[in-house]
């Protein structure tokens, strides 16, 4: 029998069962209007078929959650239609469908490890560590002076991701970035 989780116990990254099929909570949220019932919208993704939806539960409300298993693997390479993985115990190699991870694959180089989620032993998503370290590959150079606080400029990293930077960062130089929201946290 499955754990039942109910919308108070709701997290990001989590894995429901709803209308008959398995969904990813990409993003919740309480609320409580002052008039009338608490309730719960959240934006769902279906791992079969990629589509996000917004949904609206009653506080409270009860769901079969589904238990995922989180591998650590190697990005191998993109063909441009499959991005290639290697599972870092077992060795076996899989592909997964790039336009379901086209966002991960932006702050991904080759033989870096990421962690990789299955749901019932197949391969649903990817989970990308909290920082990654890459290369700015072309920027406007810094204007000297230039000294407002704040101010940034867009950088394309050498993976092809483009990411808001402060102005003293050039072309060449390593900068740590949050992959999930796509920001700059510091030099590397």
């Amino acid at each position: 029998m499955a754990d039942i989780v109910s919308t108070n116990q709701f997290r990001n990254g989590m894995h429901i069962e709803h209308r008959g099929s398995v969904w990813r909570i990409v993003d919740f949220q309480h609320v409580k209007p002052g008039k009338g019932g608490a309730f719960v919208r959240t934006k769902l993704k279906n791992l079969e078929s990629g589509s996000v939806v917004d949904d609206t539960f009653r506080a409270g409300e009860k769901f079969p959650r589904v238990h995922t298993e989180v591998k650590n693997v190697q990005f191998l390479y993109d063909d441009g239609t499959e991005a290639h993985f290697m599972d870092e115990e077992s060795y076996e190699q899989f592909g997964l469908q790039r336009s379901t991870i086209e966002a991960e694959l932006a702050y991904m180089l080759p033989s870096s490890t990421v962690q990789i989620l299955q749901v019932n032993g197949k391969p649903s998503g990817l989970q990308l560590p909290s920082s990654v370290e890459l290369a700015v590959a072309a920027t406007e150079p810094g204007v000297r002076g230039d000294t407002v606080s704040n101010v940034t400029k867009p950088a394309t990293l050498e993976t092809g991701a483009v990411v808001q930077v402060p102005l003293f960062v050039n072309p060449g130089e390593k900068i740590k970035v949050d992959p999930r929201e796509a920001r700059y946290i510091s030099r590397a």
